[in-house]
């Protein structure tokens, strides 16, 4: 396994992190132990989650799956979606901030946090807020990192600003939506966050699973029980553009003798400022298939091939206010 460093900071995270959003959802606590001590025998030493994963399911999996070994993993989790029916169970405000740190605290049988992420920008909560709190935990020793999630290059310039200004921690990640077939963070996270130094972790490197050629545009079809009931992922793509796309690298997968999804692993691997993809798993095998790309060279004919039929594609993944109604 190789290892980059996490942005401007001084700490070293595997090339390829371990996404457990699955460990709170389609897979038993057995099955998620037993894939996260396969990663770390391989050299992962980089786990994301969030609290919302399963709602605490997936913290406390992983927990238990490294008991013993805490202190040689990094744990990234995040705060900011639903945790309950409440009016204040949401959101990046100082009191659910503090709230939830000790839930994941507490699940991850942790003292601290290595990697604390809000998971979307919170538009009912000051900026300054948001950062103060976690400016907070960072200086309590709770958390020892700060991150973000998919948040428009406005926003996330924002924070970096009102950190600056005002002596805080600030964000030194962005864990954005980014693949072959949505590149849009191309035209201002991206490049924001190489500028500032940010480590560029993407989620859905592989596009939920579209270049293993398992997913279908009809629902119910499909070789897997996941294939067959992922609306997320009939919702995000399946434009005529990702088809081509998708045909360009089983072209390229074909030349490399590797699969397609070896070749847009890779791809997102040798992408400018691209640190960690977050990778779910919910099987070794499908660890050791990622773990070869990390030796594919690219050449820049290989990559031009794969992104000349890229079409822009509206945001996915977060969502923006309407610039008429935004208070000013």
């Amino acid at each position: 396994m190789q290892y980059r460093q996490l942005g401007s900071t001084g700490l070293r995270v595997s090339t390829v992190g371990l996404g457990t959003n699955n460990f709170g959802f389609r897979m038993d606590e057995e099955s998620s132990i037993r894939v996260a001590k396969f990663a770390v025998d391989q050299g992962i030493n980089f786990f994301d989650t969030a609290n919302m994963y399963g709602r605490g399911l997936s913290e406390e999996r992983i927990g238990k799956a490294l008991k013993g070994i805490r202190k040689d993993i990094i744990i990234g989790t995040k705060v900011g979606m639903a945790m309950g029916d409440g009016t204040n169970d949401i959101g990046a405000s100082r009191y659910h901030i503090m709230q939830q740190v000790e839930d994941s605290l507490r699940l991850l049988q942790t003292d601290y946090i290595d990697l604390y992420q809000i998971h979307r920008w919170d538009f009912s909560t000051p900026i300054e807020e948001t950062l103060s709190a976690l400016d907070f935990l960072v200086r309590d020793g709770k958390v020892r990192y700060l991150g973000a999630s998919s948040m428009a290059a406005w926003q996330f310039s924002q924070a970096l600003h009102v950190a600056k200004e005002n002596g805080l921690h600030r964000f030194v990640s962005m864990q954005n939506h980014y693949n072959l077939i949505y590149r849009e963070e191309e035209r201002e996270m991206n490049p924001l966050c190489i500028d500032e130094g940010v480590a560029l972790i993407p989620w859905s490197p592989l596009a939920r699973g579209y270049f293993a050629g398992q997913r279908t545009k009809t629902e119910g079809e499909g070789p897997t029980k996941r294939a067959q009931t992922d609306a997320m992922t009939r919702r995000m793509y399946f434009n005529d553009s990702d088809e081509e796309v998708a045909v360009a690298v089983n072209k390229v997968a074909e030349r490399h003798e590797k699969t397609p999804t070896q070749l847009a692993c890779a791809w997102v691997l040798q992408s400018p400022g691209i640190v960690a993809p977050i990778i779910g798993a919910t099987k070794a095998r499908h660890l050791t298939e990622i773990f070869e790309t990390v030796a594919i060279e690219l050449t820049s004919n290989d990559i031009a091939e794969m992104e000349a039929p890229y079409r822009p594609h509206p945001i996915l993944g977060h969502t923006q206010p309407d610039p008429k109604r935004m208070k000013r």
